[in-house]
């Protein structure tokens, strides 16, 4: 089964934490601290596979984790890092960030690779808050939380050539002859419902074809298969239009040539600026000879290059391969809007990170919140003087309870750092 798109979940892994160790060796007195640090949280990596062509694995799962780091010991001893988490996805794939929309990594390479979501820093050990007035810290530093974040996954074609044209026309038979693919192919619409990818080798040079799922009309509002045939043609760089010119189903080659032309202006126009040859198909079995002749000499007016072809006899395909060659080797890329790039940079700096916010709730408590004021508050150890002060200064400096005076606080009220209350007092 084909799936081009998938929503999941990444959670990297958490920090270890610092220990609060101190060093009880025979014949040294006053030992002092020596705890160690916290490891590293595992990391999600995705890396292209050029083994794989679809994104049905991660369609049924939603949700990835990675190792957590672990605690540091005694004698200084770091905790082990979280083993990373490789998630392999096909080439072509398009990782976008749900919660902003932007593209985080287009993965166009085999072996591309792109980390969406970072392992938390290990905590620092008690051996690290030691100081001339400090001498034996008992507390130590939290390591830092896991990320979380969804991530939508797009998987779009990688391939040369691109085949266009309404359903049963002979895309498929044009794919299996040119190359070693094995497509389905039957006497009915419809009949491709999945891209197919094939390999075409020529004069020493080789490839990619694919032959995407036919549209009908409407297809760019999402008619038929809609996107899931235009989205595969935006990475080609040639275009080959097959229509079928032998009237055996009563269409109109001309009419069907428009309306395609037309479905790929709506849904993005730059297609159009893509070479575009046209593939006159099933011309061994011509029941109008009248509407096959008024096709090219249509064609010849709009200027397009015609190749009068039998998929099924082999008929003009060599003329057409190397014309296809022709405009590969001589493709330039259009000038196209880029997409938002995600900004990892400040991602990683994360400026809100010291951020402290209050608000008083409904039952009258003073409430402050931030990341790492929740960071410092679960590394605090509240039987110990010196790492109750460590907190407050904190929260004083970032300016935590003046915020909370500009509130109304006063001696006596209530004040909630996660789920902790304590009584505020001025002295």
């Amino acid at each position: 089964m084909f799936v081009d798109r998938a929503e999941i979940t990444v959670i990297s892994g958490k920090g270890g934490n610092g220990a609060v160790t101190f060093r009880r060796d025979p014949y040294v007195p006053d030992g002092g601290p020596d705890g160690g640090d916290g490891g590293n949280g595992g990391s999600v990596i995705l890396v292209a596979d050029k083994n794989l062509r679809t994104l049905m694995d991660l369609k049924y799962k939603r949700k990835y984790q990675a190792e957590n780091g672990n605690d540091g010991m005694k004698r200084k001893r770091y905790g082990a890092k979280g083993k990373d988490l490789e998630i392999k996805v096909p080439i072509g794939t398009m990782i976008i960030d749900k919660e902003t929309g932007h593209l985080m990594k287009d993965l166009i390479e085999d072996g591309d690779s792109v980390i969406v979501a970072k392992g938390g820093r290990g905590g620092r050990g008690n051996v690290h808050y030691k100081s001339s007035i400090r001498q034996a810290p008992n507390f130590a530093e939290a390591g830092a939380p896991a990320k979380e974040r969804q991530i939508i996954l797009e998987l779009k074609l990688i391939a040369d050539v691109g085949l266009l044209g309404f359903p049963n026309v002979g895309k498929s038979t044009l794919l299996s002859v040119c190359t070693n693919s094995k497509p389905k192919i039957a006497a009915y619409h419809f009949t491709t419902i999945d891209p197919n990818l094939g390999v075409v080798y020529l004069h020493d040079n080789s490839f990619v074809m694919a032959d995407i799922a036919g549209i009908i009309e409407g297809a760019s509002q999402g008619a038929g298969l809609g996107f899931k045939f235009l989205k595969h043609i935006e990475r080609t760089k040639v275009l080959i239009h097959v229509v079928d010119i032998s009237g055996s189903e009563g269409r109109d080659p001309i009419e069907d040539y428009k309306k395609i032309i037309a479905e790929l202006e709506q849904f993005d126009s730059s297609l159009l600026k893509k070479p575009q040859i046209i593939a006159a198909n099933k011309c061994d079995i011509i029941f109008n000879e009248e509407k096959a002749q008024e096709f090219m000499e249509f064609m010849a007016k709009e200027g397009s290059k015609v190749f009068k072809i039998s998929a099924a006899t082999g008929e003009g395909v060599q003329e057409l391969l190397n014309e296809a060659l022709y405009q590969i080797e001589h493709y330039e890329e259009p000038e196209t809007e880029a997409m938002t790039m995600f900004d990892f940079e400040a991602d990683e700096k994360d400026e809100d990170y010291k951020l402290i916010t209050g608000y008083v709730d409904e039952e009258g408590v003073f409430v402050l919140e931030g990341k790492q004021l929740t960071k410092i508050f679960n590394s605090t150890n509240f039987t110990d003087n010196g790492s109750i002060r460590y907190l407050y200064n904190y929260i004083v400096k970032q300016g935590g309870i003046k915020l909370l005076k500009g509130l109304g606080l006063k001696d006596g009220d209530t004040v909630r750092i996660e789920n902790f209350e304590f009584e505020y007092s001025d002295d």
